[in-house]
This record gives C-alpha cells, sequence and structure tokens, in this order.
C-alpha cells in the first residue's frame, strides 16, 4: 500500500488500480490498524522508509502486538480463497490470460504471477 501511494503522486500507478486506493486492501489494513487512509497517504508523502511508517502508524493507530501481525498475515495471505473476493479473482485472472491457472486460488498468489515474481 505504502508503494502505491508514492507511485500514485509520482503518476507511475497502474490506472486500473486508482479507483481502489484506500479501499478493499487498504482499507481493511488501515482499519485493523485503526488509521484513516488520508492521514496515512499523507504521512507517506511527508517521506519516510519502509521501516519508519509502521513505527508512525503505531504510534498514530493501535500497537500490534505478535498476534495480532499473525491474524493479518493469515487473513492477506488468504484473501480470495473462497471468500468474498473470489470472484473478483477469477476476473482478474481472465483479464490477465491465466484463467487457465487452476493453481492460482489467492489474491497474493496472483499479484505474484501477475507481476512476474512467479511464473
Amino acid at each position: 500500500m505504502l508503494e502505491k501511494i508514492r507511485l500514485m503522486e509520482q503518476g507511475l500507478l497502474w490506472e486500473e488500480l486508482h479507483d481502489n486506493l484506500g479501499k478493499g486492501a487498504d482499507g481493511w489494513c488501515t482499519g485493523f490498524l485503526h488509521l484513516d487512509y488520508v492521514a496515512l497517504r499523507a504521512r507517506v508523502l511527508e517521506g519516510g522508509s519502509d521501516e519508519e511508517i509502521p513505527v508512525w502508524c503505531e504510534a498514530n493507530g493501535r500497537p500490534l502486538n505478535d498476534s495480532d501481525r499473525l491474524v493479518w498475515n493469515a487473513f492477506v495471505s488468504k484473501l480470495g480463497w473462497n471468500d468474498h473476493i473470489s470472484p473478483m479473482l477469477e476476473k482478474r485472472k481472465v483479464e490477465s490470460g491465466l484463467a487457465d491457472r487452476d493453481d492460482i486460488v489467492t489474491i497474493p498468489h496472483y499479484v505474484d504471477v501477475d507481476e512476474g515474481r512467479l511464473v
């Protein structure tokens, strides 16, 4: 999400992602952190590393413990697998020419394939 904010500011973010900034997974993440997306966006655009921004998030939202991180990571890692996002995943696979890839069952896996990190 931080990189999407930066890319949008630079005019480099894929146009298909513009409408969902601050929504979907971005909104769930900021809600989980008890942050306002607009405030987070402003902080990111002030500058700072990917290590500094989470410190700000905890100071301005809520501190996270190991259980919180476990819950969030489990949620995100399975996003699209037999849930309310599954239809979107299938649509994205069709649009990307990956409709025949039955092995892609989560959004994170799809993104990794679509962006070339995995085959």
